[in-house]
This record gives C-alpha cells, structure tokens and sequence, in this order.
C-alpha cells in the first residue's frame, strides 16, 4: 500500500495502529502470534488491515455499548416504561447513511491499494520465480535496465531441516535455531537475494503443479501455474531476512519448499550479482572448453 495511492490519512491511521499493536507485529511469523505480519515493502495490506480493525473496534463498543445501557438503564425492574412510536425517520437515516459512508471509505482505500499493487510498471529489476515439486528456482532477468547474464538458481529446504523431518530421525526440531529463530522448516540451503529501495518485478510460473510463492512480510501471495505468467512487485524498505512457504496444497511434500528473501542494501547485491555473473561466466567458459571437438591429428 503506497502513501500516494491511499493517501496520507492511512498513513496516519497506520502510525497509531502499529505504536499500539507493533509489539505482535513481526517480520516474520511467531507462534502466537495475534495480529497480521507487519509489512517491510512499500505495499502492504497491513495499514489497511489496522484501518478496518478500527473502525470494527468502534462500532461495536457504540452498538454493544448502546445495547448494555438500554438493558441496564431503561429495565422493567427500575420503572422503565416503553415507548409507543413504531419508527423514526431521523434515526433510520442517520443508521443507513453512516454505514454507506463507511463502506465507501473503505472500498476508496482498497481499491486505491490494489490497483498500485497491480501496476508492475517502472521495475527497476526483474526475477522470474518458477515452483516445482517440490523447490523453487529464481532467475535473475534484468537489473537497471540491464540484463543479467544467465544468474540462477534452485532454492530448497536445508539440509538439518530436511535430516529432522523424516520418520524416526530422532533429532529435535527446537534445535534448529539461526540466531534465536526457530527455522525448522522455514529456512532454505540458497535464499532469494534482492536489493532494498529498488522496485522488483516478480514474474511467477509453475513448472510442473500449481504453487503459491507468499512471502508474509511483503505483504501478498501470488500463484504459480504451469503455463500462466503471474507478476506481482515489492520494494522492500529494510534490510533483513524475510521467510515464507508455498501456500498451495501441491503434493505431498507441499509443507518441505520453504522461501527465504534476504534483502541487503544495493551496493551489498551489486557486489553479489557482478561475483555471480563472473562465476556463471566461469561456468559458461568451462563447459564450451569441455564440449569443443578435439583438434586433428596432425601429420
């Protein structure tokens, strides 16, 4: 959610919500945990979610208030006598209007929400993100207006996690820690490196099922399906690591493809993509030797 596309008055709504609820917010889920995640991108149902809370909060303290005192205050057993008139005009209006304006004022900040959330335009980078069963691969398209020159990846469960998880292993997932955080299951052996401040495009398919790539932090889930190019975008505001899963029922593996976004500041990922592409060079450089046919024989 964009300060621009919902307006400064969410903004202000968002400040008072997460000083009151921030504590319950994480960047990533907790157990227990009582409120939405907070997000760290410039869009995030998150301002919207607390600006809805609210305006439940307050009308159910005025509704629930109103009905305590009318049971308490006006009972048969302090002389209350009811009244006779079947309607009023003034207060069935007051209680239609309210309510429409309500729902107009909501509807505004939504639809302001998710029309900046669909404009993927302006893209400073592009990723292409591709679940299979059951892991995902990240290819890096273009950077700045540049293209990158063949970086990717297959990103999968880590190997302690993967070692705990099977029958009779016999090994306590509690251990499984990374700096304090329980990652049993929530961590990956190649996490998706990005840039902070920079607008990323997301292009989104499947490779064999459909998936879901939802990273909880960023604010939204967008499915994967084989032969459907999905696009969503972020820009992540703060560097740290961001974890998610595969919400798509995809087999039976489905709750073993853990996604992990580590976002750093830009000079830090450009130092990391210029080594990743010197290494796919590398690569590329060594395989063209090992493939070349071998000279003649001479004489």
């Amino acid at each position: 959610m964009t300060s621009g596309g919902i307006g400064r008055s969410v903004s202000a709504w968002a400040a008072g919500a997460m000083a009151l609820f921030g504590g319950e917010a994480w960047a990533n889920p907790v157990a227990n945990q009582m409120n939405m995640t907070k997000g760290v991108s410039e869009w995030s149902p998150y301002a919207m979610h607390m600006v809805a809370l609210w305006v439940c909060v307050v009308i159910g303290v005025l509704v629930f208030g109103a009905m305590f005192i009318a049971m308490f205050r006006f009972r048969k057993s302090r002389g209350a006598v009811a009244e006779k008139w079947a309607h009023s005009t003034k207060l069935e209006v007051v209680w239609t209007v309210v309510p429409v304006i309500i729902l107009i004022f909501l509807a505004n900040l939504a639809t302001g929400g998710l029309t900046t959330f669909a404009d993927t335009t302006g893209a400073d980078m592009t990723i292409k993100v591709t679940g299979y069963q059951w892991k995902w691969r990240y290819d890096y398209v273009d950077y700045k207006g540049k293209g990158v020159d063949k970086v990717g990846f297959v990103s999968k469960l880590e190997e302690s996690s993967d070692r705990t998880r099977q029958l009779k292993s016999n090994l306590d997932p509690e251990k499984i820690q990374v700096e304090g955080y329980n990652t049993y299951l929530l961590d990956v052996d190649k996490p998706l490196v990005v840039p902070v401040g920079v607008k990323i495009r997301f292009i989104i398919v499947g490779g064999d099922v459909i998936h879901s790539w939802w990273v909880p932090a960023l604010g939204w889930k967008m499915d994967a399906i084989p032969g459907i190019a999905n696009a969503a975008w972020t820009n992540i505001k703060e560097p740290g690591v961001y974890r998610g899963q595969c919400a798509e029922l995809c087999g039976q593996d489905h709750g073993f493809m853990p996604i992990v976004v580590k976002a750093v500041p830009k000079a830090e990922f450009e130092q990391w993509l210029a080594t990743q592409e010197d290494e796919a060079k590398i690569q590329k450089a060594a395989q063209t030797a090992q493939n070349a046919p071998a000279p003649a024989p001479q004489g």
